[in-house]
């Protein structure tokens, strides 16, 4: 448990800096010109926004099966436990938010600027939501139709986030499940996606710098008990003999790059 901690930790650590210097820096979100470097973090978001989201998920667990090679029982348990994993952390985000009822900084802004108050905005049912925002940034032509779109698709709370949940609930299942077989390209790919889609949700209008790292703490809880959960259940994580050879060689392709 202390070796799993300390790996999880780390992941969490480093999802961490990026909401924590914007935090510290002051920054506050504001509509702006959104040139092809929105579009890009737009499309991060899309990774995790449904429906495809669920291809990501079907993605990872894919790979996750294939980097781990557990026998068929084991495998079967560990993608239990991935989806397990993945489902508790958006179930406690829906919860929260219910909860705590934080309206996002694009509700705050179509309060200020078309006088619609977000205590109004959230008595109405969501599809009225979509239908509200559509009708407020109709005649916007600073904001692009994407942009407006994703608000009308995205009309809930703010607090925590979802997206990073579930992005930083795979960054981090990597970095608990993965690093003893030394996946090193594989969990850095997915830190840096995670924190792109991260970074999304703050350019885009969606969320506080707080919303992403409450829900990264808590990814972090989730993950550090779905990843001892693995190690007792299915099997040591630690490298194989039989795999040894192919991680060798991997190494030296990648020295060799």
């Amino acid at each position: 448990m202390p070796d799993i901690l300390k790996r999880t930790t780390l992941g969490m650590l480093l999802l961490l800096v990026m909401p924590v210097l914007v935090v510290l820096s002051g920054w506050q979100w504001q509509p702006h010109e959104m040139g092809w470097g929105s579009i890009i973090l737009f499309w991060f978001t899309e990774t995790v926004t449904r429906p495809w989201g669920v291809l990501t998920s079907t993605i990872l667990c894919v790979w996750f099966l294939w980097c781990l090679r557990f026998r068929l029982k084991p495998a079967i348990f560990l993608l239990a436990i991935l989806v397990a994993t993945v489902l508790a952390g958006q179930y406690t985000k829906s919860l929260i938010k219910n909860q705590v009822r934080e309206p996002r900084p694009y509700v705050l802004w179509l309060e200020k600027s078309v006088g619609v108050s977000n205590e109004y905005f959230y008595e109405l049912k969501r599809k009225q939501r979509g239908l509200l925002v559509e009708e407020s940034v109709a005649s916007n032509e600073q904001l692009p139709d994407w942009l407006k779109r994703h608000w009308a698709f995205e009309t809930g709370f703010s607090f925590p986030s979802g997206h990073t949940m579930f992005a930083a609930t795979w960054a981090l299942l990597g970095v608990g499940l993965l690093w003893p077989r030394r996946r090193y390209v594989t969990i850095t790919l997915l830190l840096l996606w995670a924190s792109l889609v991260m970074g999304s949700r703050l350019m885009l209008g969606m969320h506080w710098p707080q919303d992403l790292i409450v829900s990264t703490l808590i990814s972090w809880l989730f993950i550090t008990l779905a990843t001892w959960f693995t190690q007792r259940f299915c099997g040591p994580l630690s490298v194989l003999p039989e795999e040894q050879q192919e991680i060798n060689e991997r190494e030296n392709e990648s020295r060799q790059l």
